[in-house]
């Protein structure tokens, strides 16, 4: 495979290989390892398999984090066939695997809660019409036995129901600490359901969970309120997207929705604010060039650790945070490709190329034949 040319020499990136605090964990780099859609697991039953427990063991690093690819809470919350839940004893019994064999190399992991919403189809829900905080029709791609498809017309969430949501985050909570994870990470980005609630462009609710970001903003803050009760707030991670219009995202006022959830996560001790750069809509780069913009403003908000994800390569990875406007920074496609690749910064080796065609394939081609550098 081809290598790029991003590349920086060993010296230039010290601050990136300096230890940080998370949480009660002390990491000895700042090389996080993206969550990463792969659509690997045990079909039917979303069960993550042995060569997933491989996949994530051959990226784990002494003292390195790994944060898991979504694992759905529910049924309902599931949008991409193939890719795992957290709602089963035969899950959690696969996830043992991933996280043992993580373990074994040193690294941690946490696991990432996820709730597509409105991004879903009738295949994938057990007929149930998906759910969302309102009724806004939009172009999206999901995942079923048929291929790419686009998702099921949606239904809003009646407001009774939504306890019943708040407890499958609650109950995955639990799940991912008997599979032996060491923290969670609350997927609040990227257009899916907890996104949805929060930005006005998907929801028009007139009830307390709608209208001024305070009401818009309170499911996110009533889940995280019920996972750090499992786990502890510095062992929980929140994940966002401000700007984003993956699967068809908008707000009014972003500044001011994402200042306001970001001054509110400092009334918890978090292990971390992930945050996307909008220069990334999914797995495409939609600003080539375009410098880091979110990190930095919500730098200015948020008092604890941030972790910055969305097209880094390893020098603009040393200078956000040198710059701190980031103290960790999350690499996915990279990733991907270089198993290794916490140790290929470090000694500025050459990396490995990525090959899109096989990022979603149910097999172990562009998943774990990358070879390591010593290879």
């Amino acid at each position: 495979m081809s290598a790029p040319t991003n590349i920086v020499s060993s010296g230039s990136v010290k601050t990136l290989f300096s230890p940080i605090r998370v949480g009660p964990l002390t990491l000895s780099h700042r090389v996080v390892m993206a969550p990463l859609t792969r659509l690997r697991s045990q079909i039917p039953g979303d069960v993550p398999v042995d060569l997933m427990a491989e996949y994530y063991g051959q990226r784990a690093s002494e003292g390195g984090l790994i944060v898991s690819e979504g694992a759905t809470v529910s049924i309902g919350g599931r949008g991409y066939l193939g890719a795992p839940g957290i709602y089963s004893e035969e899950q959690i019994a696969g996830w043992r695997r991933v996280t043992e064999a993580v373990h074994a190399k040193g690294g941690y992991i946490f696991l990432q809660l996820w709730h597509v919403g409105r991004v879903s189809h009738v295949d994938m829900t057990n007929c149930e019409m998906p759910v969302a905080p309102s009724v806004v029709p939009f172009e999206g791609i999901v995942v079923t036995r048929n291929g790419f498809v686009p998702p099921s017309p949606h239904r809003a969430l009646e407001i009774e129901e939504i306890p019943k949501l708040i407890g499958e985050f609650r109950k995955a909570a639990w799940n991912a600490k008997a599979a032996g994870f060491d923290g969670v990470e609350i997927h609040g980005a990227n257009g899916y359901i907890l996104d949805q609630f929060l930005q006005d462009g998907t929801n028009k609710r007139t009830d307390s969970y709608g209208g001024p970001i305070q009401n818009r903003a309170r499911l996110l803050f009533e889940v995280l309120d019920v996972t750090a009760a499992v786990w502890g707030e510095d062992r929980v991670g929140v994940r966002l997207s401000p700007n984003s219009t993956y699967n068809a995202m908008f707000d009014s006022d972003p500044e001011a929705t994402f200042g306001y959830v970001a001054d509110r996560l400092n009334r918890y001790a978090l292990a971390y604010l992930h945050v996307i750069e909008p220069r990334v809509k999914g797995i495409e780069t939609v600003g080539e060039g375009q410098p880091p913009v979110a990190s930095a403003l919500l730098r200015k908000i948020y008092k604890g650790n941030i972790l910055a994800a969305g097209g880094f390569d390893p020098a603009s990875a040393e200078a956000i945070i040198e710059r701190n406007d980031a103290d960790m920074v999350a690499f996915g496609r990279y990733f991907i490709s270089n198993p290794d690749l916490p140790k290929r910064i470090q000694l500025g080796l050459p990396l490995n190329d990525y090959d899109r065609e096989t990022f979603y394939n149910n097999d172990a081609r562009g998943y774990t034949d990358y070879p390591f550098y010593d290879e």
